[in-house]
């Protein structure tokens, strides 16, 4: 149940070998990993289980890497995921290429492992920046994922360890409103059976913890569509 605040990777690359020293130099830098061999295989992944970042191999068989990303950056639910091509090629024409497509990073084979994680944390930092214990701030409220406390203004708040994973995901985007759906997905991780009820009673108990010593309510509910911070 942990492990929805390990952020996932979706790693693409028809090269069994290379897919597999990938997986565990990620995994033993704390990533979920999640693997496809093959174009076709990766989008459907995205769609079961919206992933931190992708990483993708430009030359696969059928549907290439760039035609994933362009599909991907096309759709408004999948285009902020961001994406690191991996590629032999070094043409220049060819990087521009798949920078237009919407990479946000690029990777020539062979490459450095440890280059390429550096560069996968860079990419999360944009998107998730609880996961790598950068202390969050919204208005008087303050996370830290390291020492796992939150304050508002002096006050130390007691939160449950729902709660401080619901609120990490809230002040990782302010204002974004997240679906029930999206939040039992990023808080509670897909492989165990939760109500959305559940995300209601948690967003309550939330709301009170962020209240204990007063203060506005920061969550706003949106009808219809979900809760969202500020």
């Amino acid at each position: 149940m942990a492990h929805s605040s390990q952020p996932m990777v979706l790693l693409v690359e028809d090269e069994p070998a290379q897919r597999e020293v990938l997986a565990y130099n990620l995994e033993a830098e704390g990533f979920r990993v999640c693997q496809a061999g093959n174009g076709e295989d990766a989008l459907m992944l995205v769609d079961e289980d919206t992933p931190d970042i992708i990483i993708l191999d430009w030359m696969m068989p059928e549907l290439s890497g760039i035609e994933v990303c362009r599909r991907l950056k096309m759709r408004p639910e999948t285009r902020g995921i961001p994406i690191i091509m991996l590629s032999a090629r070094a043409e220049e024409v060819d990087r521009i290429r798949g920078l237009e497509t919407g990479a946000d990073d690029y990777v020539i084979k062979p490459y450095s492992v440890l280059e390429l994680m550096a560069r996968a944390r860079v990419q999360l930092r944009r998107v998730r920046p609880s996961t790598i214990g950068m202390v969050l701030e919204w208005s008087d409220i303050r996370l830290d994922p390291e020492t796992h406390r939150v304050y508002r203004g002096q006050n130390v708040l007691k939160l449950g360890p729902t709660e401080f994973r619901l609120l990490s995901t809230f002040m990782e985007k302010p204002g974004r409103v997240w679906s029930r759906e999206q939040l039992l997905d990023r808080v509670w991780g897909r492989d165990i059976y939760v109500d959305s009820r559940t995300v209601d009673v948690h967003i309550g108990r939330l709301r009170k913890s962020l209240m204990q010593h007063g203060g506005e309510d920061p969550l706003r509910t949106v009808r219809g569509a979900g809760y969202a911070l500020g």
